[in-house]
């Protein structure tokens, strides 16, 4: 018997980028209950209050059940923790530094719940550090400068690049890391667009602007990256240009 579909999102916005909301409201319409309940993860930011406070403004006004993981004053123990985890229908995970998000996670056991979760049903998503987090590695200024990360979760087969068109330099770092094999071919998001893949494999990619693409890419024979724009179907209310 065939197990629940297990589904993570890569998001370029969301409610603390857009006032339009369409990206968090095709999300929400993507979770297993139509009143899913949404814990948000700031851990990437260091739970920053002014975040935490973004995403409840944005949530508690939508049809879900929102809440929030602190870790940094982190008050609930391991049993208490896997459980709220676990009964969650989507985890949502806010941007910041990628490399120190993954540190906390595993000194507190949250990448082993949230692989239980994941493999339960349970939506997993993000923006910028919260999307890279779920691939197996990611572009990242964690340490400053661009570079490369292999030390992502592996939930997602390959690599993710967030802002893809937004941030000077992402587009060209990137490229260079999978064409030198620094990371593998993977996902560059571009600032408006969602991307839903379940069991690993893509299953839709939308967009809040209509000049906004999801790509694939990967190296050529001669070393050389490559970059195909994937169809992405624009999202009903978005700007027309």
């Amino acid at each position: 018997m065939r197990g629940p579909a297990r589904s993570v999102a890569l998001l370029g916005g969301g409610f603390s980028t857009d006032e339009d909301g369409l990206l968090d409201d095709w999300l929400l319409s993507r979770a297993r209950s139509s009143r899913p309940k949404v814990c948000f993860v700031p851990t990437a930011s260091g739970d920053a209050p002014a975040y935490v406070d973004q995403f409840l403004t944005a949530f508690e006004s939508r049809d879900c059940l929102p809440s929030v993981l602190p870790l940094f004053r982190r008050q609930l123990d391991d049993e208490a923790l896997r459980t709220f985890l676990l009964s969650q229908d989507v985890v949502y995970v806010g941007g910041g530094n990628t490399a120190n998000l993954l540190a906390v996670w595993r000194a507190h056991g949250v990448d082993q719940v949230l692989r239980d979760a994941y493999d339960r049903g349970t939506l997993l998503c993000g923006i910028s550090a919260g999307a890279n987090c779920w691939a197996r590695g990611s572009h990242t200024d964690s340490f400053g400068p661009l570079t490369f990360l292999r030390d992502g979760l592996g939930l997602l087969p390959g690599s993710v690049c967030p802002h893809y068109d937004s941030e000077p330099g992402r587009r060209t770092s990137y490229r260079e890391s999978v064409a030198t094999g620094m990371l593998s071919p993977g996902w560059a998001v571009e600032d408006g667009v969602g991307a839903l893949f379940v069991d690993g494999l893509l299953e839709e990619a939308v967009s809040r602007r209509p000049a906004a693409h999801l790509y694939w890419v990967q190296a050529d024979e001669d070393h050389e990256a490559v970059e195909r724009a994937l169809p992405c179907r624009l999202l009903d209310g978005a700007a027309s240009s």
